[in-house]
């Protein structure tokens, strides 16, 4: 079975939120994005922000010229990936994007600016 890559720059590194969200910590190892800039949004589910800790998380948003978005990059299984998806709210959409180590990885980006030919949900 192929390895399901997942990147993650904001609360899906948190230990607390993976527990929540996977059952256990996950491994992973550093990785960037280029293309793309962090900005904010505001989380209104109570259940998120009860996970997270915070209504303010990050948000990936396209940017020219970005020099790339630090985080951190983990194999994942199929029931792992539809976990994240129900715990990222609809300001997100998951999207297949190269990595600066060249390993395609799911990334939640702004769903509003997301590119149209790599949405997946």
């Amino acid at each position: 079975m192929a390895e399901i890559w997942l990147f993650s720059y904001g609360t899906l590194r948190q230990p607390e939120v993976q527990r929540t969200v996977f059952g256990r910590e996950l491994d992973g190892h550093f990785d960037e994005i280029a293309g793309y800039e962090l900005g904010e949004v505001t989380i209104t589910d109570p259940a998120v922000i009860a996970t997270s800790g915070s209504a303010r998380h990050p948000v990936l948003r396209p940017a020219d010229g970005a020099t790339g978005v630090p985080g951190t990059v983990f194999a994942i299984t199929p029931t792992d990936l539809a976990a994240a998806d129900a715990y990222e709210v609809a300001d997100y959409t998951r999207v297949l994007l190269p990595l600066g180590s060249g390993r395609q990885a799911w990334v939640y980006v702004l769903a509003s600016v997301a590119p149209e030919t790599t949405q997946s949900r």
